[in-house]
């Protein structure tokens, strides 16, 4: 039995705190009430995520992202009529009010803790980590050991937690050092193959050398990343939003060194000192439909950054996802050195 108490958000809380609610729970939702206990919204993970998009700070009042139209049931309706909604309606979580319209219980769709997911995750690992060199000299940046283990165990481990099993590894540099490691990927509960790039090919490029076009949607991930992020998640945003094509994005800022000025043409209008500015910017983590390979060609290097140009302008939905959870691009040596000081699974 589910604790639904524990779901329950104040209006008054902030995003953050909500986020923090969710993740605790495990259960991805949480019930927005006043005072009263009454209902006034809904908020999942991806409506975090939107928000943030938006530009909301994580210390807004929840109530300006929440859904505030539901779909509920009420304590008159059977459980009967009340699967059927659920059913009908593809929702996971269902609150029940009463007249007063106070929350009095939430029913959830039933599904396993680590559920089996059959997408196919593609891991890009054919770098040649020339930033990390001299340790790249004779290891594989993939290969390198952050904690007790490689970074690319810890992905495929990452993965496997949230239930996908299927991966393929394009590979170059010192690819045997790879698979001897991994193998066909048994011992580590997974199922492993290779495409071999024989030339620089891009992120995207490397896609081409799939044996076949996939029939669900993939994910393509840098080799080099650790990251918490929770991919089912991903995949259920890339599925809501009916994209082609979903890109993470992290927030980025940096602040300029010098007071920046505003005029109107001769006129000083205001003064703003170093200034701290804010972009999404690109986190190398992607989910593809197999319609987007139409758009990848054949043997060519082609960058991931390129196909979604490609995608936007003949006016397919590509998607923002912003990360929200731990991510770190190890491509210098203080990015080794942080991830071996701070990252644990």
């Amino acid at each position: 039995m589910k604790n639904w108490k524990s779901i329950l958000v104040l209006s008054s809380q902030s995003l953050l705190e909500t986020m923090q609610i969710i993740d605790s729970s495990s259960l991805q939702f949480a019930i927005v009430i006043d005072e009263e206990n009454r209902l006034l919204g809904t908020v999942t993970d991806g409506d975090i995520r939107r928000g943030i998009l938006r530009g909301e700070s994580l210390e807004s009042p929840i109530i300006h992202i929440m859904n505030s139209d539901p779909i509920i049931a009420t304590e008159q309706d059977t459980k009967k009529y009340c699967h059927k909604l659920m059913q009908s309606k593809k929702l996971k979580q269902l609150p029940i009010v009463n007249k007063q319209k106070q929350v009095i219980d939430v029913l959830f769709k039933d599904y396993q803790v680590t559920p089996i997911n059959d997408n196919t995750v593609i891991l890009m690992v054919g770098g040649l980590g020339t930033r990390l060199r001299p340790l790249t000299d004779t290891i594989p940046k993939p290969m390198l050991k952050v904690g007790d283990k490689p970074i690319l165990e810890t992905i495929i481990e990452s993965f496997k937690k949230c239930g996908y099993t299927n991966f393929i590894l394009s590979v170059n540099y010192k690819k045997e050092m790879i698979q001897n490691y991994f193998q066909d990927g048994s011992a580590f509960g997974v199922i492993i193959t290779y495409i071999e790039e024989n030339k620089r090919m891009g992120t995207a490029g490397a896609l081409s050398l799939l044996p076949e076009r996939p029939t669900k949607p993939i994910f393509v991930m840098n080799g080099d990343l650790l990251t918490q992020v929770h991919f089912e998640q991903l995949m259920e945003f890339h599925l809501e939003h009916k994209a082609v094509a979903t890109m993470c994005v992290r927030e980025y800022e940096y602040q300029i060194p010098y007071g920046v000025i505003e005029t109107n043409g001769a006129n000083l209008v205001s003064i703003k000192e170093k200034p701290v500015h804010k972009s999404f910017v690109n986190a190398g983590i992607y989910v593809l439909n197999p319609e987007a390979f139409d758009y990848i060609p054949q043997d060519e290097f082609y960058d991931m950054p390129t196909l979604f140009e490609k995608l936007m302008a003949q006016e397919n939905v590509t998607a923002a996802f912003p990360i929200r959870e731990y991510w770190l691009d190890i491509g210098r040596m203080d990015d080794f050195e942080r991830a071996n000081k701070e990252y644990n699974m």
